[in-house]
């Protein structure tokens, strides 16, 4: 299961709420910082493996952020946010060491992809790792990436980490609960319908016109994956 580290530098108690929630929901470990210099001396001491840095902050602005931490040696990824879309702005972020600029306002999903397209292209040049299949779709985790025969598949962090799952117990029922301990880290079941609504997700993804149904519904149980056909 991907789990990256991200380090949220933002004062806006709305933007932090939204962004907090939603990419813990897709997987992904959050801390957050709410002015410039507590973010500049928190991405400079710890590990992370993306900075999300807004551009105007309190104490130290986001440009300067970026510019101290390449001077530091930092290496971590940065895609920086910003209001203001003049190209001369995203620029001069981009000299500064930004990786990627994303203007407010921004589709979170627009923002998931950015994130993602950025960890991946971190991740060229690794050695191959592990490759699932079952029929036709094909799940490689080094380059964390999906195909359907040909056709390329974009998922989020969460919905990778959930085919994933699936495909190693490809052919066996999982259980909602056992979905939501694995791949949420949820202990119990709160009454929610998270594990129903990121199948429909995947459903939706995988399972195009005139493709052969890979995902089943064991009704009141849990969920299944596999390329057996059913009558």
């Amino acid at each position: 299961m991907y789990n990256a580290k991200v380090l949220l530098v933002e004062d806006d108690p709305r933007i932090i709420s939204f962004l907090q929630r939603g990419l813990q929901a897709e997987g992904y470990r959050v801390e957050v910082s709410r002015d410039g210099q507590h973010g500049y001396e928190t991405a400079r001491d710890g590990e992370f493996d993306l900075i999300i840095l807004d551009r105007m902050l309190p104490r130290m602005e986001g440009v300067e952020i970026c510019a101290r931490l390449r001077a530091d040696g930092c290496r971590g990824l940065i895609l920086m946010l910003t209001a203001k879309a003049e190209l001369q702005e995203r620029i001069l972020g981009l000299k500064q060491g930004a990786d990627d600029y994303l203007a407010k306002p921004f589709a979170f999903d627009e923002l998931v992809a950015r994130m993602q397209a950025l960890l991946r292209r971190r991740q060229d040049g690794r050695a191959p790792g592990t490759t699932l299949s079952v029929g036709d779709l094909r799940l490689d985790f080094a380059a964390r990436t999906a195909h359907r025969g040909e056709r390329r598949i974009e998922l989020t962090a969460r919905e990778f980490a959930l085919l994933a799952y699936l495909m190693e117990h490809a052919g066996t029922v999982v259980s909602r609960a056992r979905l939501l301990r694995d791949v949420w880290g949820m202990d119990f079941d709160p009454g929610t319908k998270v594990v129903d609504v990121y199948i429909r997700y995947l459903r939706r993804k995988i399972e195009q016109e005139g493709e052969l149904p890979l995902l089943r519904t064991a009704r009141g149980f849990g969920y299944t994956i596999s390329a057996e056909k059913t009558d």
